[in-house]
């Protein structure tokens, strides 16, 4: 298929070559027909005495006059009918004889120039043909380079720094047809092996955590239940006594609660060494940043506002890519996306149409290991989310969660640049 690309293009660029040394060398003034011209003379000469009634006989367009200058026979109108007019339009001028004596002149319209403006014109209009045909061959030549080659190696390179950085969710793309279908296949290969592995650990750790988990809700129950019996007994209490005895039973429920709640937080400790470096970047980034997390091509890009904003491209990338692989996950719908740019943040909100979750689960979604009702069977280790957010207050931003109007919303606070906010005046 290129080669026969590369063939037509060269045989084009040939075929106009050769159309234009054939006009540059063409004889531009040819002489005319002197076997017509000479018909034309005797059969004037022979009509002479009845010269109102002749008929040419050629395809020549000529005018005859006398000697006088009068018009005596015309072919059709527009010719030069005097010999100054026929000097300047280089028609050809001979003499009528007749009975031995000049009588008369034969000026032969001279159509060189209207035949080769036509020809010109025939010429413009093929090379304006080819060349718009050359055209598309390249734009579509170069079409398929983008696609068989460029967009390839850019997945390539996406999906490469995606794996560096740890994310195993985003499936690449394959395609068997371009130049990297073999490489593509052993990427993602390689990724659902390191995927296993990564679920592996992950299984691991959470046995580990299990324990934790389960004693905390198993001693939380039992405390709640024991403060609301004392703050029942605060209110009925008759003596201050007995009142005192109520309240310091809460004071030690709170503090009980507040020990499990502690060592939950030590088990959070190890993810928060993630390193997280903002710096100034340009919003049309972003573009880039979302194509590459919709991996499932749903989602229409929005305008971003142009701005700066002040983040770590390689954890946002992976913010997106947690929203993104979360959304067409659990949700399995497309994800509406929107940006623009409210009390010091550009804010690139994302929506799924999957009905959201229920109202009392919002506050956990973002708790580390939670996974919420719709998980299922679907692997998971119920991180996403908790990363994001971290990620997200590293570079002085937010990650808010709601229930939009379809499904559920995801509000990513993207903090403006110091010079940019000094710019709009935004506190």
């Amino acid at each position: 298929m290129k080669k026969q690309i590369l063939l037509t293009i060269l045989l084009l660029f040939l075929a106009e070559a050769a159309a234009l040394v054939f006009f540059a060398f063409r004889d531009m003034n040819p002489p005319q027909d002197a076997v017509l011209i000479n018909e034309a003379v005797h059969t004037i000469q022979a009509d002479w005495k009845q010269i109102h009634e002749h008929k040419n006989p050629t395809p020549l367009d000529y005018v005859i006059i006398d000697n006088d200058g009068a018009v005596l026979f015309r072919t059709k109108p527009g010719l030069s009918e005097s010999l100054n007019a026929a000097v300047i339009h280089r028609d050809t001028m001979l003499d009528i004889q007749a009975d031995g004596q000049t009588v008369g002149k034969l000026l032969i319209y001279n159509d060189n120039s209207r035949i080769f403006l036509r020809q010109k014109q025939n010429l413009l209009f093929l090379l304006t043909a080819v060349t718009l045909l050359q055209s598309i061959l390249c734009a579509g030549y170069t079409f398929y380079l983008n696609h068989s080659i460029v967009t390839p190696f850019q997945k390539l390179k996406g999906f490469a720094e995606r794996i560096a950085a740890g994310n195993l969710d985003i499936p690449l793309e394959m395609d068997r047809q371009n130049l990297f279908g073999a490489f593509t296949e052993s990427f993602d290969l390689m990724r659902r092996e390191l995927k296993k592995a990564r679920q592996a650990e992950a299984r691991a750790n959470a046995d580990k955590k299990e324990l934790v988990a389960e004693l905390s809700h198993d001693i939380k129950t039992p405390v709640a239940s024991i403060k609301a019996v004392a703050e029942v007994g605060t209110a009925l209490a008759d003596t201050d006594r007995l009142r005192n005895h109520y309240v310091q039973i809460i004071r030690k429920a709170d503090q009980i609660n507040t020990l499990i709640t502690n060592l939950f937080t030590a088990t959070m400790e190890e993810l928060e060494r993630l390193s997280v470096t903002p710096l100034d970047m340009e919003s049309r980034e972003i573009r880039r940043l979302l194509e590459n997390a919709d991996y499932l091509r749903r989602a229409d890009l929005p305008a971003i506002p142009d701005c700066v904003i002040y983040v770590d491209k390689l954890r946002l990338q992976q913010v997106f890519d947690n929203i993104f692989a979360n959304s067409y996950k659990y949700a399995d719908t497309p994800v509406s996306l929107s940006a623009f740019i409210e009390t010091g943040y550009l804010i690139i909100r994302m929506e799924d149409y999957g009905g959201g979750v229920p109202p009392e689960e919002l506050p956990l979604l973002k708790e580390k290991f939670h996974r919420g009702q719709n998980a299922g069977q679907l692997d998971g280790a119920g991180l996403g989310l908790y990363i994001s957010d971290y990620f997200m207050k590293e570079m002085q931003g937010e990650l808010t969660l709601q229930n939009g109007a379809h499904g559920l919303c995801v509000d990513v606070h993207l903090a403006l640049s110091g010079t940019f906010k000094d710019y709009l005046r935004i506190p």
